[in-house]
């Protein structure tokens, strides 16, 4: 089964860390992208760069930044194949914003 692994982190928490901490925390990702079970994903742009969009009375109305006013920001995503939750909640943990101050969301992927 096919998971999204959502990684909400907190802006700038990365680059508050030392050089060494921060290559760590790179390297973490990188291997995950390298695991198998990994099968998409990317790193997202800063949030300021978000252009929201709606259709209202048949209108397209767009503002700028994320949809959400939050502390933690979507900041990037990674599609994992897992046999189950369990499987994929491992991998999870093994994101570094999950330790960070940040949270990684783990949802099945609907299948037609």
């Amino acid at each position: 089964m096919q998971y999204a692994l959502m990684i909400y982190n907190d802006p700038g928490r990365l680059e508050a860390l030392s050089d060494a901490e921060r290559e760590a925390a790179y390297a973490e990702y990188f291997a995950l992208t390298d695991d198998a079970r990994c099968v998409g994903g990317a790193q997202l742009q800063p949030a300021e760069t978000a252009t929201s969009v709606r259709v209202a009375g048949g209108r397209t109305l767009m503002t700028d930044g994320p949809f959400a006013d939050t502390k933690e920001v979507l900041g990037g995503f990674c599609l994992i194949e897992a046999a189950d939750l369990d499987e994929a909640i491992e991998l999870a943990a093994r994101v570094p914003a999950a330790r960070l101050g940040g949270v990684v969301e783990v949802r099945p992927v609907v299948r037609r």
